[in-house]
């Protein structure tokens, strides 16, 4: 069943119309000017419009026209009792799925709806499926995720219960998603729970489900993760937020391999790979007792450490690649080469947020830059500190934080002797050529920090 829109000013030929889709089981709402229908489609969702080119006032052509103007991308089909070679090929340039000609066959109609609707599906799962594989890949090139993918391929097709370490933003659930899809259970679902982001009171129901009427709000039968997960593997990311009460019974099942849902009066078998997941210290949580001794055994049993993105800086090039080819896609942009200065810089940043806010910090140089990154533009996207640098920590490799060390330096001085160099470069007991040099190694944008003189 589809939800139409019919626009065509003559009463009858909207009635017959309405009468034909009904009939065949569609919802059908009707307008008889272009400028009611306009109003429709922006406070209510259809699947399709049908819509007379000759009208009174705005005709159907000037209809489309501002339709696809206002971003509105549901199939046309357009209908005339006029109609020309000249108005159909306006018509497809405009964007039409089809050009009818009045007086219309019933039989040819419903056709024409059903073949529209089908090739609309078509499009939606394939833009779902180009934007699913590009949000699950895993895009890397240096050694340290070398090793790591390396890990995931050896213990992807076993049952072993898999713990993945590493701060918030490294990619946990695109790793625990590659385990799933190495495995045999890769025809199975792929379900996740974020402990952390579910109250306490409300965890115990989605991991188990709960019947009709068990507790205030129980309005419906709700089938918990586990079930949902049957065959296949669940995904519990921040394993070390969950309550301590809920830890129990999250042994319990795991050692059953059965989950009563609450208000049930029976255990239903479950055929789950349990894959979990935390940015904490789970020893140190076991011993401050918020975290039970026997699940952990019980989940650690093959650890994988996901290494920060300031220890894998080799990546950050097919990374900002990635992602600047994603937004431009998903935003119908085109995308900007990022110059090798830009990459440098991005290199030496920390990346406190990690993958994810290399992301954020792409698609804003993407919105921000008329033409290709640079440094420059960089430096304006990345987080500001008080000082006018931005905020990054002496990490990485000895090589990386030897030159944090030394820019941080030269910038204090700089400073301190109000951009002149001379000064700056006796202060640092350097010539003054040499210091010019390093401050251009460095990436320290000097007319910047004279203001653009």
């Amino acid at each position: 069943m589809a939800n139409l829109l019919i626009v065509d000013d003559d009463q009858n030929t909207l009635a017959s119309l309405a009468r034909a889709f009904r009939m065949a089981g569609h919802e059908a709402t009707v307008c008889d000017n272009a400028a009611r229908a306009l109003e429709l489609l922006q406070t209510r969702r259809f699947d399709m419009m049908m819509s007379d080119v000759v009208m009174p006032g705005k005709d159907g052509l000037v209809l489309l026209e501002e339709v696809r103007g206002l971003g509105i991308s549901l199939p046309v089909v357009m209908i005339s009792g006029q109609a020309n070679i000249e108005m159909a090929v306006r018509a497809t340039r405009l964007g039409a799925a089809d050009f009818l000609e009045k007086p219309l066959s019933t039989d040819k109609l419903l056709l024409t709806v059903d073949n529209t609707l089908k090739l609309k599906r078509l499009e939606e799962e394939n833009r779902d499926l180009r934007r699913r594989v590009g949000s699950h890949e895993i895009v890397y090139a240096g050694e340290a995720m070398h090793r790591v993918m390396a890990q995931v391929e050896r213990v992807a097709a076993s049952e072993a219960r898999i713990c993945i370490l590493g701060e918030t933003g490294t990619g946990k659930e695109l790793i625990a998603r590659a385990l799933h899809e190495n495995s045999p259970r890769r025809g199975g679902p792929f379900v996740t729970l974020n402990c952390a982001a579910v109250p306490a009171e409300l965890i115990e129901s989605e991991l188990f489900g709960h019947e009709k009427g068990s507790f205030t709000g129980a309005v419906s039968r709700h089938i918990g993760r586990f079930e949902q997960a049957n065959h296949g593997t669940l995904f519990l990311d921040e394993v070390g937020d969950m309550p301590v009460l809920m830890q129990s019974k999250l042994l319990r099942v795991l050692e059953e391999r059965q989950v009563e849902r609450i208000g049930g009066d029976r255990s239903i078998a479950v055929d789950v790979r349990v894959v979990v997941a935390t940015h904490r210290n789970l020893e140190e949580l076991v011993l401050k007792g918020a975290f039970r001794q026997d699940l952990y055994h019980r989940i650690f049993v093959f650890p994988l450490l996901l290494p920060p993105l300031r220890e894998r800086t080799d990546d950050i090039a097919a990374l900002v690649a990635h992602f600047a080819a994603q937004v431009a896609a998903i935003n119908g942009w085109k995308t900007k080469p990022f110059q090798p200065d830009a990459i440098a810089e991005l290199q030496r940043y920390a990346w406190p947020g990690n993958i994810r806010e290399l992301r954020n910090v792409v698609e804003r140089l993407l919105l921000l830059a008329d033409g290709p990154v640079d440094a420059a533009a960089v430096r304006l996207a990345l987080p500001a500190t008080a000082g006018g640098g931005y905020a990054q920590t002496a990490t990485g490799t000895l090589s990386q934080r030897m030159d944090f060390f030394e820019r941080e330096q030269i910038l204090e001085e700089l400073k301190r002797h109000n951009q002149r160099m001379t000064d700056t470069a006796r202060a640092l007991g350097l010539e003054r050529s040499h210091l010019y040099k390093k401050c251009q190694a460095l990436g320290i944008d000097l007319r910047a920090l004279r203001g653009g003189k």
